[in-house]
């Protein structure tokens, strides 16, 4: 039986801190989990300034022992989500909990109370806070963390299975390796193929454009809101969400791992790759108690002068429907691999993809690359 503890809604700036420090607790020993910045932390749980809160509603929670906390969770709702899908929905986010099975199952049933009293006629998730940013329940591979893809302890599963929620969706990681030459003798194959394919098509591919910022990313919402529109679970990204995404990965983006793909001088899709900062952060190991700019310091070191990242993450992709069909996405993820077997890069990461998506997963198995991670989207009926 473990010690009292008490489950309290996030009302005041102390709560506040506790909610956004938790992790530093929790992880501090788990050379996996990488750190982010205190600003990166704030800035998702300011409901002011995290343009998502400009249409969700919900509550943070937190469980305490003493003054102690033990957990966190956020239930929510998505009224953007719920006009795109017909779905009468809540979800939480934020989940995140010492091991005990008590605390835990106190804190899902907050959330699950949450939604019932609202009347809503399930309760779907983890996310924090849209599935444009860190979502799904990480159940296999819990190897180091990869750029905003979600990380957690493998115990997470049976406590959120055991508080009535059941799988809904998985999506997969996939992974090229520049060290394997069987994998470059399938992305070779696979760009004579797509060579074919454009020269059939006329599709040109080129890469971002630095001189032509503002449009080049006005470009990039346009394809990837209209080319996931038919998806589980995609709902579009506002202007807002997307400005902040470009703000906040600005420092990383390298016009040569941005490549578009144009019929007739329009675009009809792209790929984007950016470095995978997570493995600074994990070096680095920023945290509360020191001053951010002391952090940020050899973090810009190690991405501008030691160049020392082994990743590429591909967050960002999207090709206009009518064009899914015609050899646009294996001439973007072909040319990208290829830049990777050409770069001082040593893994291009592609996640996520949905289970759903058979043309997808299966597009990347016939081009060598790997599936490596899986994350889960679970869901309970209310």
């Amino acid at each position: 039986m473990s010690k009292p503890f008490t489950i309290r809604k996030v009302t005041s700036d102390e709560d506040l801190r506790g909610l956004i420090e938790f992790p530093w607790c929790l992880y501090r020993d788990d050379p996996n989990w990488a750190p982010p910045l205190l600003s990166m932390r704030r800035e998702l749980l300011d409901q002011e300034h995290n343009p998502a809160w400009q249409y969700l509603d919900g509550e943070y929670f937190l469980a305490w022992r003493g003054g102690e906390v033990l957990g966190s969770i956020a239930a929510f709702v998505n009224p953007r989500h719920n006009a795109t899908h017909d779905e009468y929905i809540a979800w939480f986010g934020l989940f995140d909990c010492i091991h005990e099975g008590e605390v835990a199952a106190s804190l899902l049933q907050t959330a699950i109370d949450w939604a019932t009293q609202r009347g809503y006629s399930a309760i779907r998730g983890p996310a924090s806070f849209t599935l444009h940013a860190e979502c799904g329940l990480l159940i296999d591979n819990f190897g180091p963390a990869v750029l905003m893809m979600a990380y957690n302890p493998p115990y997470y599963a049976d406590f959120i299975e055991n508080a009535g929620f059941r799988k809904v969706m998985d999506v997969f990681s996939w992974a090229f390796y520049a060290n394997s030459a069987e994998q470059e003798a399938a992305t070779e194959r696979a760009l004579r193929l797509a060579e074919k394919l454009q020269r059939r098509e006329k599709i040109h591919l080129r890469t971002f454009n630095p001189r032509n910022r503002k449009q080049e990313f006005l470009r990039l919402r346009h394809l990837y809101n209209h080319g996931w529109v038919n998806n589980w679970g995609f709902v579009p990204m506002t202007e807002a969400e997307l400005d902040a995404l470009i703000a906040s990965l600005g420092i990383l983006i390298d016009p040569n791992l941005c490549i578009f793909a144009e019929v007739d001088g329009k675009a009809i899709g792209f790929v984007l790759a950016i470095p995978n900062l997570s493995e600074i952060l994990r070096r680095v190991r920023p945290r509360p108690e020191v001053p951010e700019l002391i952090s940020l310091l050899p973090i810009a070191w190690q991405l501008k002068i030691r160049r020392k990242i082994e990743c590429v993450r591909s967050p960002l992709m999207g090709i206009l429907p009518e064009y899914h069909k015609r050899g646009a996405a294996i001439m973007l993820m072909a040319s990208m691999a290829k830049k990777l077997y050409q770069s001082r890069y040593r893994i291009f990461d592609t996640s996520w993809i949905l289970e759903s998506n058979q043309d997808m997963n299966s597009m990347l198995a016939a081009l060598g690359a790997r599936k490596y991670k899986t994350h889960r989207f679970y869901e309970r009926k209310l």
